[in-house]
């Protein structure tokens, strides 16, 4: 995700008129990333697989909910308490956008070395976590932006199509597994939308939310494990990420509320940031809580299944 981006900010900062040349290449490289991004959810939606077991499914649905509930509170306590302009030049879009999303090939990653299988199927319910749509209700229940209902709808609705066809036929699901190959497609256009100057000024702030993206969700999360398990399991630590489609939230947000669009450029570049940061922190808190229960003693840091 974050090369390309990077390679659409140089691009449109230094050589904008090369994108504008019309065809299929300024459809591709200008204009392609809402239709790009749709089909990377319908290709998500199919992997949210509802024939697992039970414990996968009230494992994912936990963390989820924990990721969604967090991520939400404190984006609106930051809209509250200094207003869309946000705090220490974090907007409520930028955090809600990173903290309410996930990556779920890190996780199911981290769940493969240090969970069960219970864990790494709970990716299933997880995947609803990519995408904009829970960024868009959150910002819808707490008031806000003026999200749409139809709005709303038709951030779902590719997910639900996905979702769909995924548990009709297992070959479906199978056939779209491999879509991470769109990211790159989508976060070049993404980051053409941008200028450099917006994206050295977002250094700074979009280092802290990533910081903060881990610390607070992770450890949330990783608490949050024991109402399903005896013991506290390090795989909840492991939705301490923002995925790299994240980056494309905050613009998505804006479509739905054309008043969001003068915060598009800045929350943009630090959910950019925030992506690499995470990628990086993450592990490390999930390896480091995995010695820690070594050390007391606790065995196997896992979630044994019910």
């Amino acid at each position: 995700m974050v090369v390309p981006f990077f390679l659409g900010v140089l691009i449109n900062s230094f050589i904008p008129g090369a994108l504008n040349i019309g065809g299929m290449t300024t459809a591709l490289f200008r204009q392609g990333a809402p239709v790009l991004i749709a089909m990377f959810m319908v290709c998500m939606g199919s992997q949210i697989n509802f024939r697992q077991a039970s414990q996968p499914i009230i494992r994912g649905t936990v963390l989820t909910l924990s990721k969604f509930l967090i991520g939400a509170l404190i984006g609106w306590g930051v809209g509250t308490l200094w207003g869309p302009v946000g705090v220490l030049s974090l907007t409520p879009l930028a955090v809600i956008s990173s903290l309410t999303n996930n990556n779920g090939g890190m996780y199911v990653a981290l769940a493969g070395q240090y969970g069960d299988s219970s864990d790494v199927g709970a990716v299933s319910i997880l995947a609803v976590t990519d995408g904009p749509f829970l960024t868009m209700l959150a910002f819808g229940v707490t008031g806000m932006a003026n999200i749409p209902f139809v709005a709303l709808l038709s951030s779902l609705i590719p997910l639900l199509v996905g979702f769909i066809l995924g548990n009709l036929d297992e070959d479906f699901r199978k056939f779209f597994a491999g879509s991470f190959f769109l990211i790159p497609f989508f976060a070049f256009p993404l980051g053409a939308a941008l200028d450099i100057r917006t994206v050295i000024g977002a250094g700074g702030p979009g280092v802290l939310l990533g910081l903060f993206c881990t610390v607070v969700t992770g450890l949330a999360c990783y608490f949050a494990t024991r109402i399903y398990s005896k013991k506290l399991s390090v795989v909840g630590a492991a939705v301490g990420t923002t995925a790299g489609n994240a980056v494309a939230t905050p613009a998505t947000l804006a479509l739905a509320d054309p008043s969001l669009e003068p915060l598009v450029a800045s929350a943009t570049a630090q959910v950019a940031a925030a992506v690499v940061v995470t990628a990086i922190l993450c592990p490390l808190l999930v390896s480091f809580l995995h010695k820690r229960q070594q050390k007391k003693g606790d065995g196997d840091s896992s979630a044994s299944s019910a």
